[in-house]
């Protein structure tokens, strides 16, 4: 058992957002959020947010951390609601009250009193967690799909936990990738600000929602005043400083001091993606042996991270054309371009090829585009790359590559 446990517990995580304690960087979104949000809010007025960025940058853990802070400094009640398989609004209704059943882990005396209220939709108590009654969510669920019956439920919850210091509702409404194709979805978040606007007085809610620009941009295609309700906090990449600082810090908590040559290929190949910098931290970790991560484990962590990019985020059928012998030698001519670097011209790729890539660069291009990874754009002779994590394993790739030369 001892031999198991002996690397003690990975400071990375690539596979789910990341526990609080682990946050590091985003000051300034953070302090968005907090000032113009939390802090709005606790004083009576409503509040809401669109945390946007790409796949990868680190959303959801951003939200988290936030509501987190709110919850513990702020009185305000987090309600974290993923709304992956949400394709109705019936769905958006139910995930926000099996949210609620759960809310109030940070609080034990205020978990305890939700689950008083909302007992009937719980089922049986199990051992690492709460099991909900299904039947009693579908039932009740759609009473909350109109704004106003949301809004009640909300300012209920609120009265309830008044006594122990809660003065708003911080919900959350992330994964909402199925959901904003729907018209009325759009409708119904603008019913929420509009009701809530009218109501006397307000319930202290403050809204966010987590997405790519894509599906904020389709909200309000969907319905065009909802582009006016939110307050729209963008999530970049992350800075150079920002990651020295994630890696020295987490790699620091496991007892891992890093050469300053493993840190520059760490933080040049995680290109500033939390989702990449998770995979290559983690893989680093696991090559580490000797509490010293040198410039040799940080090359073989890249290359486990850079083909872990490709089997889990890319879809198998690019994944297997991206690996063809044929392409990558092209591949490898886009890769230099920078892995920030999502479109390019046609003509100033082909300048740098051979006469034998030449001939295949228009093959490549149709099945990139029948793949679905490229598309055409505006400017004639312009490619756009219409997934980040295919353009982050090309630039991966590339690493590997230059790395076997060597």
């Amino acid at each position: 058992m001892n031999g198991i446990e002996s690397k003690g517990r990975s400071p990375f995580y690539p596979d789910q957002p990341i526990p609080v304690e682990f946050f590091r960087g985003r000051k300034e979104q953070i302090q968005h959020i907090l000032t113009r949000g939390v802090g709005q809010v606790i004083v009576g007025k409503p509040v809401t947010m669109f945390v946007e960025g790409e796949y990868g940058i680190g959303k959801s853990s951003l939200a988290a951390f936030a509501q987190w802070q709110a919850e513990m400094a702020y009185g305000l009640h987090g309600i974290y609601a993923p709304l992956g398989g949400a394709r109705t609004l019936n769905d958006v209704a139910e995930q926000i009250l099996a949210a609620t059943v759960r809310s109030g882990a940070f609080h034990p005396t205020r978990g305890e009193k939700m689950r008083n209220w909302l007992a009937k939709f719980i089922g049986q108590q199990q051992l690492f967690g709460l099991s909900l009654n299904l039947t009693a969510l579908k039932q009740e669920a759609p009473t909350l799909r109109s704004a106003g019956n949301l809004l009640q439920f909300l300012n209920e919850t609120v009265s309830r936990l008044q006594d122990t210091g809660v003065r708003g509702v911080f919900l959350i409404l992330d994964e909402i990738n199925g959901i904003t194709s729907d018209d009325s979805f759009a409708h119904f978040l603008k019913g929420i600000v509009d009701s809530n606007a009218f109501s006397r007085p307000p319930v202290p809610l403050l809204l966010m929602l987590c997405g790519v620009e894509e599906r904020r941009r389709e909200l309000v295609q969907r319905h065009e005043p909802v582009g006016r309700i939110f307050d729209i906090v963008k999530v970049e990449r992350m800075t150079d400083e920002e990651m020295r600082d994630f890696y020295s810090t987490s790699f620091a908590e496991a007892g891992i001091a890093v050469d300053e040559d493993a840190m520059n290929l760490l933080t040049k190949y995680a290109a500033g993606f939390p989702k990449i910098m998770h995979l290559i931290g983690n893989a680093a970790y696991w090559q580490d042996q000797d509490g010293k991560l040198t410039v040799d484990d940080a090359f073989a962590a890249l290359i486990t991270a850079a083909d872990e990019v490709g089997s889990r985020y890319v879809n198998q059928q690019v994944y297997a054309a991206l690996r063809s012998t044929d392409y990558l030698s092209i591949l490898n001519k886009i890769a230099k371009l920078g892995p920030d670097v999502m479109s390019f011209k046609k003509a100033e790729v082909a300048a740098n090829l051979t006469e034998s890539e030449k001939k295949k660069f228009n093959n490549f291009l149709q099945k990139m585009k029948n793949l679905n990874v490229l598309r055409s754009g505006e400017v004639q002779g312009e490619y756009i790359f219409n997934v980040k994590m295919v353009r982050l394993y090309i630039w991966l790739q590339n690493f590997i590559k230059d790395t076997k030369k060597k």
